[in-house]
């Protein structure tokens, strides 16, 4: 029987390290409400056994070599990745198909599985810090999937056996709602003879994939301050909104923004006002955050329980100044040169660029191209970016959230 094949991106790159693996389009977003945390406990569950494998050969099959394999869960997708040698480039193929396609989630696994992820939950709750973006996503997506706790809730992780698993993965750990991505020194023909030969020979023929139709975000009204008593030393504030999705232009005048706003570098506005100017902050930090169909943009600080008014009033302030006043051609092409080199940096990160490359075609059906993304960056005006200001940032559409 001819095995069916996922979608799969490669590309060539003289090393001789390769990174591969499969990306799942199921995530936290695509859970039925008794779903909470399936997807992540999925990911899990994954390395407890497959009809080939026990755990422990799973764990340590490319170990032995030298390699790498691992998984992550976020809001639209859950991945499966390795790294290694050339060499053992089909080794990380064989035991990737296996994982994804093969898991069988034994019943004996569950309960001490579920009792690290309870332990992961905790260690999260303690962490004020970590804790307060994923309380933002749901109150900028109340009533939506996109709002949900990726790790889900203990009492529904304790009630999930075997069964749970394999009807949420039959729906969703199917070659035609997976893509497989490879990045290294091989070529085409080999990715594909590979792949063809480690993908299962006898998956169930099932009837075509389509994806669960959720209800369309409600409209975002922001102006709300919203505070929470966690009794921590330290107060952490969120401001935001919802953003664009994947597919809106205007993610490019965000980014830009952003990057200006709150970007990693010590000359971001809000660093030189709220930490080298007032003294206020240790760190405050703005990130854009895009999905397929919509996004976040938000800023992050932590200060002194007294400071949160100056701080709220000392953003503001930044962010009305970028509305208000137009960046001059001097201030945009620095901008524009910042964010370029940062892009150009971030992209000699092999692994990082892997995964990118994957998640693109996964969730777009294209090649991630940072030429192209920084030709988009250098193509940005002035009146684009004030135009994008005054939609996003403006202080009714903003929402705060403080823990405190």
């Amino acid at each position: 029987m001819t095995p069916s094949l996922p979608r799969y991106i490669f590309q060539h790159h003289a090393s001789p390290v390769v990174y591969c693996g499969f990306v799942v389009c199921a995530g936290t977003s695509n859970e039925e409400p008794d779903d909470l945390g399936m997807a992540h406990f999925l990911e899990h569950m994954s390395f407890k056994g497959t009809r080939r494998r026990r755990a422990y050969h799973i764990n340590s099959f490319l170990e032995r070599v030298g390699g790498d394999l691992n998984a992550f869960t976020n809001k639209v997708e859950t991945v499966f990745h390795a790294t290694v040698l050339r060499r053992d480039f089909a080794r990380a193929v064989d035991l990737l198909a296996d994982v994804v396609f093969n898991s069988q989630y034994p019943e004996h696994e569950i309960q001490r599985e579920v009792e690290v992820i309870c332990d992961e939950i905790d260690s999260y709750e303690d962490s004020p810090s970590e804790l307060i973006f994923d309380h933002f996503e749901q109150i900028l997506f109340k009533g939506h999937p996109l709002g949900r706790d990726i790790l889900g809730t203990k009492e529904r992780l304790r009630q999930y056996h075997t069964a749970d698993a394999h009807r949420f993965a039959s729906r969703y750990y199917r070659p035609d709602n997976v893509v497989f991505f490879a990045y290294g020194d091989l070529d085409e023909a080999t990715v594909c003879r590979t792949l063809a030969r480690y993908m299962p020979q006898d998956l169930p023929t099932l009837p075509q994939f389509t994806l669960p139709t959720f209800a369309p975000l409600p409209p975002h009204t922001g102006g709300d301050t919203i505070i929470v008593n966690k009794n921590t030393h330290q107060a952490h504030v969120i401001v935001g909104t919802r953003a664009v999705g994947g597919h809106d232009e205007r993610r490019y005048a965000l980014s830009l923004l952003n990057n200006i706003l709150g970007g990693p570098g010590m000359n971001s506005r809000l660093t030189s006002r709220l930490r080298e100017k007032a003294g206020l902050v240790y760190t405050i930090d703005s990130y854009l955050y895009v999905y397929p169909d919509t996004g976040v943009w938000e800023i992050y600080f932590g200060c002194d329980p007294g400071d949160v008014e100056r701080c709220l009033r000392l953003v503001h302030d930044e962010l009305r100044r970028i509305i208000e006043k137009p960046l001059t051609p001097t201030q945009l092409a620095s901008a524009k040169a910042q964010l370029i080199g940062q892009m150009g940096i971030a992209a000699d990160n092999n692994e990082s660029y892997a995964l990118t490359l994957g998640k693109t075609f996964a969730h777009y059906g294209k090649r991630y191209d940072p030429k192209a993304q920084a030709e988009h960056i250098r193509a940005l005006t002035a009146e684009e970016l004030q135009n994008a200001a005054a939609e996003f940032l403006r202080d009714e559409s903003l929402t705060t959230l403080v823990f405190k």
